[in-house]
This record gives C-alpha cells, structure tokens and sequence, in this order.
C-alpha cells in the first residue's frame, strides 16, 4: 500500500519500485511511476506531481483520447511520448454480461502485444535509457499500463505473484474510475458490472498466454519486440537496487 500516492484528481498512481527480484534485490523507488490520464493536473496535484521530479511522460493511449480529454500540462516542460500500444479500439464499459470477462480482457492484452510491438519497444528502451524518473498512462491507469507495468516487473525479475498484486492495486480505484464514468455519461451505471475492475486473473491469463506463445515473457519482449538483450540488462541496472 505505501506504493500508492494520493492525489485529489489524478486517480491509480503508483511507485512501481518496491518488488522483490528473483537475485534478491528490489526495484527501486522513485524511478518509475504508473497513473491514469494526468489531464486537468492542477493546484495540490500538480505540486505532489512535481515533487516527484519525473521528466518525462508515456502516454499510453490513442492520439483521439488526447484529443478529447487531454494530456499532462506542456507548461511543466516534460519529454512527451504518445505511444498507442492498443490498435483495435472496444468499450469496455459494454462488455456483454455474459461473457468469462477476464477471459475477454486477457485476449484483448493479447492483440495489443501482436498489434502494439513498435511502441511497445519504444516504452521499454525509453524505461531503461532514461536518466530522471518517469511515468507511463493510459486513461485508467488499468490495462495498457498495467500490460507494460507487468512487462517492466517480469523482466526485472519479479515473480508472478507480485506482478498480479500490481496489477490487482487498481481495485482500490474502481469505485473512482466508476464514478467518473457516470459523470461523463449523464449519471448513467456502465452496462458492464465489472467496468473499472482489475483481478489478478487477468494478468495472470495474459502472462501464461504469452508464455505459451512465446516460451516467456523474456523471449516475447527479446524476439517479439526485439528488444535487445543490452537493452534488457540497462533496464535492471537502472532499476534494481546495487
């Protein structure tokens, strides 16, 4: 839970720092934050953000989403990247009832690994090269984050476990990311019961698939991606304590 930081707006923003590598070191605080959208930083929240000393921002989402909602204040001078990592746009929050939905989130992750391998690449080598701490976002912090959240913690060792309680962190802002859906959606509910949610499952299901595709999680970022194994090794000594 200390990993969580408080913000008045900015909703599901977390320190990945704090994991245990396999070798037995941790991933250092600090380095590598994840978020839901930072539109609309302002006042208290933009001071806390700034306080944190990150210069630079992935934004995850597509370049429409920016357009409609907005992005992180360019008055605060960061190194901007948009990499839209999901190529085949649906609604979540029209999920048929019916479906196993964890099933559908995790095959959804599954296009964007195959559809998403340029920026992908892009977020993973921006990770490891940069020098001053940074923050990766989608809209809820939830699923594209939470893809390349699981990515970055597996490669710096981090076991499965750990990874699913990452990702699982978003249920304590399902109630938030809900209320500001119906805000927006003249006071409707989400067809969807489970829109906003983040069970380990689903992260679980998408790790095992890309393993069975890939042989692991390295092999799909190293062969996939082609991310190389320079780059891999520049990602632990960055974030792995000495």
């Amino acid at each position: 839970m200390d990993r969580l930081i408080a913000f008045d707006r900015l909703h599901n923003f977390r320190d990945l720092g704090g994991c245990r590598a396999s070798d037995g070191r941790r991933v250092r605080r600090g380095l590598v934050y994840r978020s839901a959208s930072l539109a609309g930083m302002e006042g208290p929240d933009r001071e806390r953000f700034l306080a944190l000393g990150i210069r630079t921002v992935i934004d995850l989402r597509y370049p429409w989403e920016i357009a409609a909602k907005g992005r992180v204040p360019e008055d605060l001078g960061l190194t901007y990247l948009n990499l839209s990592i999901e190529h085949r746009a649906y609604d979540q929050a029209a999920i048929d009832p019916a479906l196993d939905p964890w099933r559908y989130l995790a095959d959804r992750y599954a296009e964007v690994a195959e559809d998403g391998v340029v920026e992908l690449r892009r977020a993973l080598e921006t990770v490891a090269e940069s020098e001053e701490p940074l923050v990766f976002h989608c809209a809820s912090g939830k699923d594209r984050t939470g893809l390349l959240a699981a990515l970055v913690l597996t490669l710096l060792g981090a076991d499965e476990d750990q990874v699913a309680e990452d990702f699982a962190l978003t249920e304590l802002a399902t109630e938030r990311l809900v209320a500001d859906w119906s805000a927006a959606h003249q006071g409707l509910a989400p067809a969807w019961p489970g829109y906003g949610r983040a069970p380990e499952e689903v992260v679980r299901l998408f790790l095992a698939d890309l393993a069975a595709a890939h042989g692991s999680v390295h092999g799909y970022v190293t062969g996939r991606l082609g991310v190389s194994p320079e780059t891999v090794a520049a990602l632990r000594s960055r974030l792995l304590e000495a």
